[in-house]
């Protein structure tokens, strides 16, 4: 299992603005960032499209809390020339997913957490949903949770 993922904002919105049907998956992964058990990476553009949906929910205060309890968690990456030249240049459609993508790439995280994988057809990086990583990591992350504790 790798342990670098990128999360995407709808990802980290699941988790924030409480959207049921995708919270508990998306939940699971910010716990496993909590517990170091993933390192979880974003940008700063990321931040500021959530924070957008999250004023109209909860208010500027509110969504400034729940940012600083994310940052707690999550690192985030620079956004350079070369990665708007490349968005630039590409044939993503949406310029926030070829930004991510590209940041995603140049800083070695091989997988994408979003609900949105159609968008992402480049093979450098591999997204995923939030359900699909755990389905695919469990037994890995079961075995971790197994021997937590115990010299191998």
């Amino acid at each position: 299992m790798n342990k670098k993922i990128f999360i995407d904002s709808d990802i980290i919105l699941d988790v924030l603005a409480g959207r049921e049907m995708f919270y508990e998956s998306a939940a699971e992964i910010f716990d496993l960032g909590s517990a170091k058990k993933l390192e979880l990476y974003t940008t700063a553009v990321v931040l500021a499209n959530v924070f957008y949906f999250l004023r109209k929910k909860h208010g500027i205060e509110k969504s400034k809390g729940l940012l600083k309890k994310l940052r707690s968690i999550i690192k985030v990456l620079p956004i350079d020339e070369a990665m708007v030249d490349s968005t630039l240049e590409s044939k993503f459609g949406d310029f926030k997913d070829g930004l991510q993508y590209f940041s995603a790439k140049k800083n070695e995280i091989p997988v994408l957490l979003t609900r949105n994988i159609k968008d992402y057809k480049e093979k450098d990086v591999t997204a995923q949903t939030a359900e699909e990583y755990l389905r695919i990591n469990q037994n890995i992350l079961l075995l971790e949770k197994d021997f937590k504790g115990t010299a191998l």
